[in-house]
């Protein structure tokens, strides 16, 4: 596995971490100080701020966790993949892809995520 494989796995795992304390010691591994987290209905900046995003979807979706279903495309400082949020009895909740950028560091410095399948081509 690859650091940016670890990077987003820890990313995703912090997503889904109910445990405050480690959730944002997570958040602090994997994300520069000033890191930006953006999916279509929240934004996140800062180690602060990307942790209360992760706060307010947990408190939608308790016990959810955040998974990778594709392998981590990755080039120059930038990385996609595949994910699905799992509720606890396994059944799959949501589903999407990220775009990744990280710094020299191989900290993230900004997520872009969405949500569901790619639209269809217009005609």
């Amino acid at each position: 596995m690859s650091d940016v494989t670890t990077t987003i796995d820890t990313y995703l795992e912090a997503y889904g971490e109910p445990d405050a304390a480690r959730r944002l010691g997570l958040i602090r591994e994997v994300w520069a100080a000033d890191g930006h987290l953006v999916d279509p209905p929240l934004d996140g900046r800062g180690h602060d701020g990307i942790d209360a995003m992760f706060a307010a979807v947990q408190g939608q979706f308790a016990g959810h966790r955040f998974r990778r279903t594709t392998g981590v495309d990755a080039h120059h400082d930038f990385a996609r993949y595949g994910w699905e949020l799992v509720s606890p009895d396994g059944a799959v909740s949501l589903g999407g892809m990220d775009v990744a950028e990280l710094d020299a560091d191989g900290k993230l410095v900004r997520v872009v995520g969405f949500m569901g399948d790619f639209p269809a081509r217009d005609a």
